[in-house]
């Protein structure tokens, strides 16, 4: 399998997620410690997607992150770079509009959607500011983003266990439910290497989105930062 390295070489970090794609969803759970589906309530929240809006959601994987949106009557487009990961989610959920697609090039029009949400996948991206670009250009105006991202938690001694579990506990877990565990020592690095909540926040006005707030879930493990498209 190809590991992917922190310079985020696009076909290297497709690949991997494809390699990762039947038991990701498991995987994550695993290794969340079952909080990964509190994080993700707490995503379809902050979107608050309305019947007849349009959600874009992106890095959706096998489009689990999708569902919540759609229950809500939106028209919600999952969409990925990975192909293996859109294989395994249109085996089970074949009436979502799953689409292939990469955040720095969306195959989008200007101003479709009325919300645009990545969970866990801008840090895989190899241009962040030119994916919030992208993202910003499909937004209609008075649109919005919300981001769910691993951060960096706020409690010092509690970021210590934490970098530890990311960097000794993680992998051998990961060798454990996973189908290809180096992806998972890969994404531990990128966790430790991703900007603080208040550096995404200004990369995020960098790319043009207004009134940008962040919120920290489980202690900073993991933020919400939301943004919006002035009309």
């Amino acid at each position: 399998m190809t590991r992917a390295s922190l310079d985020k070489q696009p076909h290297e970090v497709a690949s991997m997620f494809d390699d990762v794609a039947e038991r990701y969803d498991l995987t994550n759970d695993v290794l969340s410690l079952g909080q990964d589906r509190r994080w993700r309530k707490e995503v379809a929240k902050a979107v608050d997607a309305r019947p007849a809006q349009k959600v874009l959601d992106l890095a959706a994987g096998t489009g689990t992150s999708s569902l919540p949106f759609a229950r809500t009557g939106a028209y919600v487009v999952p969409c990925d770079f990975s192909q293996g990961m859109l294989r395994v989610g249109k085996r089970a959920n074949a009436w979502l509009p799953y689409t292939a697609g990469d955040a720095t090039r969306l195959p989008f029009k200007d101003d479709v959607f009325d919300a645009v949400t990545i969970s866990f996948g801008l840090r895989n991206v190899q241009d962040t500011d030119a994916a919030l670009r992208e993202m910003h250009r499909v937004t209609r105006p008075g649109g919005r983003i919300v981001i769910c991202e691993f951060s960096h938690p706020t409690w010092t001694p509690f970021r210590t266990v934490y970098t530890e579990y990311l960097m000794r506990a993680l992998p051998p877990v990961a060798r454990a439910v996973s189908s290809s565990p180096d992806a998972y020592v890969y994404l531990a690095e990128s966790i430790r290497a991703w900007p603080d909540q208040p550096a995404l926040a200004e990369r995020l006005k960098g790319a043009g989105w207004s009134r940008v707030a962040w919120r920290n879930l489980t202690g900073g493990v993991v933020a919400l930062h939301r943004g919006f498209k002035e009309s």
